[in-house]
């Protein structure tokens, strides 16, 4: 689904800002905002450029529940000289003082490479959960990997079929990575990222899959509830064991938390040979071949389109 359309929503900047900054600006959805400022940048075109960049971007989160899913976040962005030639050489989201997601972009990046970085995508996405500590390291990364790709075919930047690829091509990054230490313990480490970031991003594309076996269910609905429901600011600590026993409670399953102990556990990265065959996903010459017409094509479609989701969870405790 293109969620271009929605671009002049987000475009809706407070009039007091644009009065006194415009490399500052409000984007709104609802009852929801997002500040956006661009720091330090004197060119004004350049600013607008940036400005626009992040205003296409956040059309991803909205993808997931129709609004910001903090009422209130920021987002900052400066511009840096690198050696690394990825547009954004880095991003970090900090939990004081309110959420912030810091975007450092380079200098000479284009607004078309801009779009096609898949950074400020994964930064945003960690607002969608609360902070997790150190334990839930590889539960926060993997949400932001899996998402990163999903949400960037959502909004046109990849096509389906290419955002399976991306996905697949971060498992094998996964596989190759550090094995033989539990999941949970690889992460407290910060080390093995590759498997930390990339097996937390397998337990969900795992997770969305058992949910949208129910009517009506997914991980987008459900996190939506969890946002309406529980994640208040954004910035409180929850124990992972919390976060995934509340989730259960919205989907009305054991759908998180046995999956949770047996992935923490884990020395080795998962077998996903199961949820391949459920998305017809196959390999031949060392390529993804995609099935067509099919239950795997529609599973497919509706992960990366967010369509066939039915009606939203309900929140209420």
């Amino acid at each position: 689904m293109d969620l271009r359309p929605l671009l002049p929503l987000l475009l809706l900047a407070s009039a007091a800002a644009l009065a006194q900054d415009a490399d500052e600006r409000v984007l709104r959805a609802g009852d929801t905002a997002l500040r956006v400022e661009v720091v330090e940048v004197p060119d004004r075109a350049r600013a607008e450029l940036l400005q626009r960049w992040i205003a296409e971007t956040t059309a991803a989160p909205l993808s997931v529940f129709g609004r910001f899913p903090l009422r209130d976040a920021q987002v900052r962005i400066k511009q840096i000289d690198s050696d690394d030639r990825s547009p954004v050489p880095w991003g970090q989201t900090l939990r004081s003082d309110g959420v912030a997601v810091l975007l450092f972009v380079r200098r000479d990046a284009s607004l078309q490479q801009l779009r096609d970085d898949w950074t400020a995508v994964h930064e945003l996405s960690h607002l969608f959960h609360p902070y997790l500590g150190d334990r839930g390291r590889w539960l926060a990364e993997g949400l932001a990997s899996y998402y990163q790709n999903v949400l960037r075919a959502r909004i046109g930047v990849l096509d389906g079929d290419e955002a399976w690829r991306r996905l697949e091509g971060g498992f094998q990054r996964g596989r190759k990575a550090l094995s033989g230490v539990p999941l949970d313990e690889l992460g407290r480490r910060r080390g093995g990222t590759m498997r930390v970031y990339w097996a937390g991003a397998a337990f969900w594309l795992e997770a969305d899959l058992a949910l949208r076996k129910q009517p009506g269910r997914s991980l987008d609905t459900v996190l939506a509830a969890y946002s309406a429901c529980c994640l208040g600011d954004g910035t409180a600590l929850v124990e992972p064991e919390a976060f995934m026993a509340e989730l259960d409670r919205i989907a009305g399953g054991d759908i998180f938390a046995s999956r949770y102990r047996r992935y923490a556990a884990a020395k080795e990265f998962p077998l996903l040979d199961a949820a391949y065959r459920e998305l017809g996903i196959g390999a031949a010459d060392g390529r993804l071949v995609f099935s067509r017409g099919d239950a795997g094509s529609r599973l497919r479609e509706a992960v990366m389109t967010g369509r066939g989701r039915g009606a939203d969870v309900s929140a209420a405790r």
